[in-house]
């Protein structure tokens, strides 16, 4: 196998930092927005954009019912629980917790994977474990405080539904284009969230200073940075790079996340959860290494086994 190109390498840098930094985004955002509002239009309009950008370039945004269906799917389990939910988080526990959290997914989804009798190396199940031990070790000393508890409680059951959507995601009838699947899962995450936002009254807290320039900033990163950029760049990495290469970035984003966090919100975590993310991300790194001799090859399709969560 060739070495990675200049343009591979370019292109794993944006994923690197920009999904590691969506987390110290959204912090940002909902400081003074309210966070299922800000991540229902943050998702619409990342969808009508890229859309717009399809038809511009003459591909066809036409599907079929079912695979409009499977989008709606996924994009509820991935975007409205799964990447939602961390807007929901994030207002009571720091960034890179949540962040932290966020990196065991690839361990829940070969949990999943041996639950459902697919075959996992040992080494895998190891790194299973010690995965799981690492969250306790995040999760446990902040479940003493209301509000945190909630907090990390909200943020599990995030990467629960992101774990589910991944695992299910390869088995929906999805269009055949990803950028038009995505197009259409950002559409229904976003219509999803922006429902429920206005069903709970979220706009009426638009009034006063919620409309903060470093709020609004975010939400505009969050747009073009987390959701077109960070994609684009991740998607063109599945078709063109050996998905070995590109599952690093799951033990990566929560390294970025943590160190914008302690770096621009003075977020200090404590030296048992540091232990607990050591765990994590060394977990995370085991499974990837046991899993590429079977994935050297460039990806097929949305590669959503492999996908961290992306938020």
């Amino acid at each position: 196998m060739s070495a990675p190109s200049r343009q591979v390498w370019a292109a794993l840098g944006v994923v690197y930092f920009v999904w590691g930094s969506t987390y110290l985004g959204i912090k940002i955002a909902v400081e003074t927005l309210p966070p299922l509002l800000t991540a229902g239009t943050r998702f619409l309009t990342a969808g009508v954009i890229l859309a717009t950008v399809l038809a511009l370039r003459r591909t066809s945004l036409r599907v079929s019912l079912r695979e409009l269906a499977s989008c709606a799917l996924a994009g509820l389990a991935l975007l409205t629980l799964g990447v939602g939910l961390v807007h929901v988080a994030e207002t009571r526990i720091d960034s890179s917790v949540a962040a932290m959290i966020a990196g065991t997914v690839p361990l829940q989804v070969i949990l999943l994977r041996t639950l459902t009798g697919d075959r996992v190396s040992r080494a895998m199940r190891l790194g299973t474990l010690v995965g799981l031990v690492g969250l306790g070790l995040v999760v446990l000393p902040g479940l003493g405080s209301g509000s945190t508890a909630v907090g990390l409680l909200v943020m599990v059951f995030a990467t629960v539904c992101w774990s589910l959507g991944s695992f299910a995601s390869p088995r929906l009838t999805m269009p055949r284009n990803p950028f038009v699947a995505s197009a259409y899962e950002m559409l229904a995450g976003g219509v999803f969230l922006t429902a429920a936002a206005l069903a709970l009254g979220q706009w009426r807290d638009l009034g006063g200073g919620a409309l903060a320039p470093d709020s609004v900033g975010a939400w505009v990163y969050l747009v073009f940075a987390g959701s077109l950029v960070g994609f684009t760049a991740y998607a063109w990495l599945l078709r063109v790079a050996p998905i070995s290469l590109v599952v690093t970035h799951q033990y990566v984003n929560p390294l970025v996340a943590i160190a914008l966090g302690m770096l621009f919100l003075g977020e200090r975590p404590s030296p048992l959860t540091l232990v607990g993310a050591a765990l994590v991300v060394g977990a995370v790194y085991i499974a990837v290494r046991a899993e590429s001799p079977k994935a050297s090859a460039p990806a097929r399709g949305h590669g959503r086994e492999a996908v961290d969560q992306a938020a």
